[in-house]
C-alpha cells in the first residue's frame, strides 16, 4: 500500500471524482426541469395577479367565489360587504344581519367563543359554511360531524323548512353530514343524517349550519335549486356580511391554544397519510428481491488498480479504518497460511496460524497476534504503518 503525498495540486479525476463536464452532463436535466417549473409558476402568478379574489369571497368572478349570488342578492335590495376581522364581524351581527362564516375551522376557539357570544342573542342568522369538528363544539352546541361520506350529489329537501321546499333539490351531497342532539330543522338528508341544519336562537335569531359550500359557488348557482337555496339562507335580512376569516387577523394570538396543524383541514392530515403509505409501499416494492443474485461478466476490463484505488477511496470517505484494517490483515493471513503449512480453511485462526509463523521466524506468538489479529488502527498514520508492517511480514515469510 501506497501514501498520498499531500500537495496543491487538485488530485486527478478517477472513476469516483467526475469531472466539472461530467457533472455537468448529469445534472442539466434536474436544472432544466427545476427551470421549467419555476418559470410555469411565474406565468400562474401572473395570470392570477389580477383583480381577483379568494374562495367563497363574494368579489370573485373565479367558478369558486361568489361574485353571482351576491349580485342577485343586491338586485333584491340586500348589501352586502367582506370583513376579515373578528373585531367587525361581531359589531355587524345584529337583528337585521345575516352574518356568513366562509371558514369556520380557520378560527382559533377564542375567536369561536367570542363570535358565539357576539351572535347568540341578537335575533340575525349566522351562517356557517362546512364547518367541522374543531368549530362546532363552541358556533353549533349539540352538533357533530358524521365522517362517514354520502354517495348522492343532489339531495332533496327532506324537511318542512319553507326555505328548503320552495329551492327543491340541491347540490349538497358532497358536503359533510351531521348529527344533532338539539331541536333543528334537519334537510336534504344523505343516508338517513342532515346536510343543512337551521338552529333556531334567541329573539327570533337563528344558525344555519351548510354541510357544503356549492350552492354559492359562480359555477354551481345555475344547477338545480342551488340559487333559490342560496338567496333565501343570504336573503332573509337587509343586510349579508361576508366573513372571510384571516391568518393576519389581529385578534388571533389572543388565544395561543392552537397550533399549525390545528388550521390545517382534516383533508389535507388525511392526504399526507396516504401519500406516506403509498411512498412506503412503493420503496418496498422496488426494494424487493426477484432472486438470488446472478454473477455476470463484465462488457469491460477492469484493472485491479482501479477497482483498488475505489475501494480504497470508498473506506476513506466514511473513514472506514476498520474495514479496511480486516481487508488487510485477511489477505495477509490468506496468503501467509500455506507457506507456513496451514490450510486456507484454517488461516484466520489465530491457535492455528501464530504457532506455525512463530515456528518460521522463531519469534514471539504475541506482536504477531497483534499485528494479525490486533484492534482496527485509530488513524490513518496507524492504518499506513499496519499496511508497512503485514508487507514486511510477508517478504519475511517469503524469504529463503
Amino acid at each position: 500500500m501506497t501514501t498520498e503525498a499531500t500537495t496543491t495540486a487538485p488530485p486527478p479525476a478517477t472513476s469516483t471524482s467526475p469531472t466539472a463536464r461530467q457533472t455537468w452532463t448529469r445534472a442539466r436535466g434536474i436544472l432544466l426541469a427545476l427551470l421549467i417549473l419555476l418559470a410555469a409558476g411565474l406565468v400562474l402568478a401572473a395570470l392570477r395577479s389580477g383583480d381577483r379574489h379568494g374562495r367563497l369571497d363574494p368579489r370573485s368572478a373565479d367558478p369558486h367565489g361568489s361574485r353571482a349570488v351576491a349580485a342577485l342578492l343586491t338586485d333584491r335590495h340586500v348589501s352586502s360587504r367582506v370583513v376579515t376581522g373578528l373585531d367587525e364581524a361581531r359589531a355587524a351581527a345584529g337583528p337585521d344581519t345575516t352574518l356568513l362564516v366562509a371558514v369556520p375551522d380557520l378560527l382559533t376557539r377564542d375567536q369561536q367563543s367570542r363570535l358565539r357570544a357576539a351572535t347568540a342573542d341578537t335575533g340575525g342568522r349566522t351562517v356557517l359554511v362546512a364547518p367541522g369538528t374543531p368549530s362546532l363544539d363552541r358556533l353549533a352546541p349539540g352538533v357533530t360531524v358524521d365522517t362517514a361520506p354520502g354517495f348522492d350529489t343532489v339531495l332533496a329537501p327532506g324537511c318542512a323548512l319553507p326555505a328548503a321546499r320552495r329551492a327543491g333539490p340541491a347540490e349538497l351531497g358532497d358536503g359533510i353530514r351531521y348529527s344533532t342532539t338539539v331541536r333543528a330543522d334537519s334537510c336534504y338528508p344523505s343516508d338517513g343524517l342532515p346536510t343543512l341544519l337551521r338552529i333556531p336562537q334567541a329573539a327570533h335569531g337563528d344558525t344555519v349550519v351548510l354541510g357544503a359550500p356549492d350552492i354559492l359557488f359562480n359555477n354551481r348557482l345555475d344547477q338545480q335549486g342551488n340559487a333559490s337555496l342560496a338567496l333565501q339562507l343570504l336573503g332573509s335580512r337587509p343586510h349579508l356580511v361576508w366573513y372571510l376569516p384571516s391568518l393576519d387577523d389581529a385578534s388571533a394570538p389572543d388565544s395561543g391554544e392552537r397550533g399549525f396543524f390545528d388550521l390545517l383541514p382534516s383533508g389535507w392530515l388525511w392526504g399526507t397519510l396516504q401519500l406516506f403509505i403509498a411512498a412506503a409501499l412503493a420503496a418496498l416494492w422496488r426494494a424487493r428481491r426477484f432472486g438470488p443474485l446472478v454473477p455476470e461478466k463484465l462488457p469491460v476490463a477492469i484493472r485491479a488498480s482501479e477497482t483498488t484505488e475505489g475501494r480504497a477511496r470508498l473506506y476513506r470517505k466514511v473513514n472506514a479504518r476498520d474495514r479496511a484494517a480486516a481487508a488487510l490483515r485477511s489477505a495477509t493471513r490468506t496468503r501467509l497460511a500455506p507457506l507456513v503449512g496451514i490450510p486456507t480453511t484454517q488461516a484466520h485462526t489465530p491457535e492455528a496460524l501464530l504457532p506455525a509463523l512463530s515456528a518460521r521466524l522463531d519469534g514471539g506468538a504475541q506482536p504477531l497476534h497483534d499485528l494479525l489479529f490486533g484492534p482496527p488502527p485509530g488513524d490513518d498514520a496507524a492504518l499506513v504503518s499496519l499496511a508497512d508492517r503485514l508487507d514486511a511480514l510477508e517478504r519475511e515469510v517469503r524469504r529463503p
